[in-house]
């Protein structure tokens, strides 16, 4: 916009007025001087229409209330001279047909075309689309801003609004500041950006150079992540070239394109935009050969897609299965570990299919080895739960499954605790495997996990104890621990909220045949509780209320 060179001090001493009057003065010797011209009628034809239309956008950016307070207008109009200026200088040559060539002056004619394009674009987008008012009003805050402030924010202003006009070059020079400013203060320029800042960003992300693509999907990536534009940046059509970015950009460009899908996924439209523009395959082949960051956001991204249903089969198709297990066995990051098993967990969550094909695959030996890490997570147990149902015992049985379970329950987080007992609930169907994971020293876990403060985690274990107490051996082992028959009246609660109760009186049914069991339940008040639950028809509660009160006649009795 602003000339090179010598010219730039007396350019920049003229006022905005000057420039107005110099471009509103060459238009009609500019037109005067084509209409002369005999030789390229049809580009000469074309040039006329748009040096036509010069006046009326000059009178439109005269007219606009910001025209004299903004370099941009200043500058608008510098180029518009420079165009007109070389539109006489060509139609000169053409008059006195001296010029080095046909094709020459063809090429020249064309770019004239296009700086005329580019001319009236930009006056039209300075005075239509507010990027004027953008660049020069004071923003309107709740409270008093200080100066320095109202100046930041203009100057962030005029530097968004500067991405929006001009050439290519011109445009690129404003995101190398604007990549600058992003670093030092994220939060000015966030407080002033626009939709049309965001719409220019975007289409800056299909610039040839490499250059201007790296350096725009990093100040996108930051936009992203600060949570406050990601409507505007997708309404405006990011989602495409970020993929392309994924698939073909340079190492740092796919790794800012990604972590930015990674954070648009989160909404499950923006997801099937994803994979319908063919997001699937760029981020799986990051998968198996990114490095460590753009590993971990594809991932996570792929991870935040399976959770939305009727994409599954699109990502199965892709072969996104063999995949994770592979991810869940030599990933490079922690987290790409986790994400990969959150993935397998929304995938086997419904579909038969995937669930075999997990199986197939190797998955449930992964998952397990994965298990065995120092603190194991929800995501792995919980794809496990999906998948036990379609194994026999005896796979899961030599696969270690049952040690991994208690390893769980001793170390896990409390959601993977509580899907661990869940998988107990699921497995447990024959006396064998009841056995078994009783031996491993699951009850004792199980009794304390019902002093948990989730109410979902107390009912699942209660669940899973009256499902092991079927086995004498189990009964045993509950009874033994002082704290089953405390921890189990606590859960005769009649609230709506314990829906751990009817698995408690199932318990302490099994156990009421022990005169020491009873004693402890009568001390602990379980008669109180069992009144209030067999007026609510709780199955077992009348039986053992009867079975406590006959066995408190009879401590009655023997005291006298």
């Amino acid at each position: 916009m602003v000339e090179e060179g010598g010219d730039a001090v007396a350019v920049d001493a003229r006022s905005t007025e000057d420039w107005l009057l110099q471009a509103q003065e060459l238009v009609p010797v500019a037109l005067a001087k084509a209409k002369e011209v005999k030789g390229f009628p049809g580009r000469w034809k074309m040039i006329i229409s748009k040096l036509e239309q010069i006046p009326s956008r000059l009178s439109d950016l005269s007219s606009h209330p910001c025209f004299s307070k903004n370099a941009l207008c200043k500058e608008q109009l510098q180029a518009v001279s420079k165009t007109i200026r070389e539109a006489i200088e060509l139609a000169e040559f053409c008059v006195k047909e001296k010029y080095g060539g046909k094709l020459r002056m063809q090429s020249d004619l064309d770019a004239l075309t296009g700086k005329l394009d580019l001319n009236l674009r930009d006056c039209g987008l300075l005075t239509k689309t507010g990027v004027l008012g953008e660049a020069t009003l004071p923003l309107t805050a709740s409270g008093p801003m200080a100066e320095s402030d109202i100046a930041t924010h203009s100057n962030i202003r005029e530097l968004l609004a500067r991405l929006q006009i001009g050439h290519l070059e011109a445009k690129h020079k404003a995101l190398d500041k604007l990549y600058d400013v992003m670093k030092e203060d994220e939060k000015n320029v966030l407080a002033v950006l626009g939709r049309s800042n965001v719409a220019a960003l975007v289409q800056l992300l299909t610039a040839t150079s490499p250059r201007i693509r790296e350096k725009t999907v990093t100040v996108i990536c930051s936009l992203v992540e600060s949570g406050n534009c990601e409507n505007w940046l997708v309404s405006e059509g990011v989602l495409p070239p970020l993929i392309r970015l994924v698939e073909s950009g340079s190492t740092l460009s796919k790794e800012k394109a990604t972590v930015s899908l990674q954070r648009l996924s989160m909404s499950a439209e923006t997801t099937r935009s994803i994979v319908g523009h063919g997001g699937v395959r760029p981020l799986i082949e990051l998968c198996e050969n990114g490095d460590s960051v753009s590993q971990a956001a594809a991932a996570c991204t792929l991870k935040n897609v399976s959770a939305v249903p009727e994409v599954r089969q699109t990502l199965a198709e892709e072969g996104i299965v063999k995949v994770m297990i592979n991810l869940l066995n030599c990933g490079i990051l922690l987290g790409s570990k986790e994400y990969a098993a959150e993935c397998l967990q929304n995938l086997t969550a419904s579909n038969e299919n995937l669930r075999r094909s997990v199986i197939s695959e190797g998955g449930v030996k992964s998952l397990l080895a994965y298990l065995d890490g120092p603190l194991p997570q929800e995501s792995a147990v919980g794809a496990l739960r999906n998948l036990v149902g379609s194994v026999s015992e005896e796979n899961l049985v030599s696969l270690g499954f049952i040690p991994r379970l208690v390893h769980v329950l001793k170390s896990g987080s409390l959601g993977a605790q509580q899907a661990a007992v869940s998988v107990i609930c699921r497995v447990c169907s024959s006396m064998e495997m009841k056995k078994m994971v009783g031996e491993a020293g699951c009850i004792p876990l199980l009794v304390k996990m019902l002093e948990a403060k989730a109410n979902s985690a107390r009912e699942i274990a209660a669940q899973a104890i009256a499902s092991l107490m079927v086995l004498s051996q189990n009964r045993r082992d509950v009874k033994k621990d002082d704290k089953s028959v405390p921890n189990l009246v606590q859960l005769l609660d009649p609230s709506p909220q314990n829906n751990a109760k009817k698995y408690a009186v199932s318990c302490l049914g099994s156990l009421s045949a022990s005169k020491k069991c009873k004693k402890l339940m009568i001390s602990y008040g379980a008669i109180g509780y069992l009144k209030k639950l067999s007026e609510m028809d709780i199955p077992g509660a009348k039986k053992l209320l009867e079975r406590l009160e006959r066995g408190k006649l009879r401590s009655l009795f023997s005291r006298k």
